[in-house]
């Protein structure tokens, strides 16, 4: 994982809860068969027409709802580069984190639009809209959780840290 990342947009809007990232009821099946459904509520086609490296892009309160890992992990199947939104759910904001899915706040995503193509500098909180030809400022993640998500998430890091393989 580089500390830029570069994709195509999916855009969606504010509130989007983790039942709708990742619907309760296909909660007991193996992530690869959750991510199938991912986001099916409000897009139904997401799971076929998303590729590696998109990143989504949301309002505000993305992740609210359960604190469950599921929402991350099937995101994370999917191989999204990022999600970008003006507000996270704390605990979706640090789940996130810890499985390897960067997260950044930006106070105002209504200038991005879905099919954008944007890049995002983790190190400086920096978006490039390289379709509208913009910048804009977004939250810089600390160089140690910008490792944690490089590794692939909290437990990659830790066994790192101590040595253990």
């Amino acid at each position: 994982m580089s500390f830029i990342i570069r994709g195509r947009v999916w855009k969606y809007g504010d509130n989007i809860n983790t039942d709708i990232i990742s619907p309760g009821q296909y909660m007991s099946l193996p992530v690869e068969k959750q991510a199938v459904h991912a986001m099916e509520a409000i897009d139904p086609s997401f799971s076929e027409k998303v590729q590696p490296g998109d990143i989504l892009v949301a309002g505000n309160n993305f992740g609210s709802g359960s604190s469950r890992e599921t929402a991350q992990m099937v995101l994370k199947y999917h191989q999204i580069g990022a999600i970008v939104a003006n507000s996270f759910a704390r605990i979706f904001y640090r789940n996130s984190i810890n499985v390897g899915l960067p997260v950044v706040e930006m106070a105002d995503t209504s200038v991005i639009t879905e099919g954008d193509e944007v890049e995002i500098n983790l190190l400086e909180g920096k978006i490039i809209n390289h379709t509208k030809g913009t910048e804009h400022k977004g939250t810089k993640l600390p160089e140690h959780l910008i490792e944690m998500v490089k590794l692939g998430g909290l437990e990659p890091y830790l066994a790192k840290k101590l040595g253990i393989s």
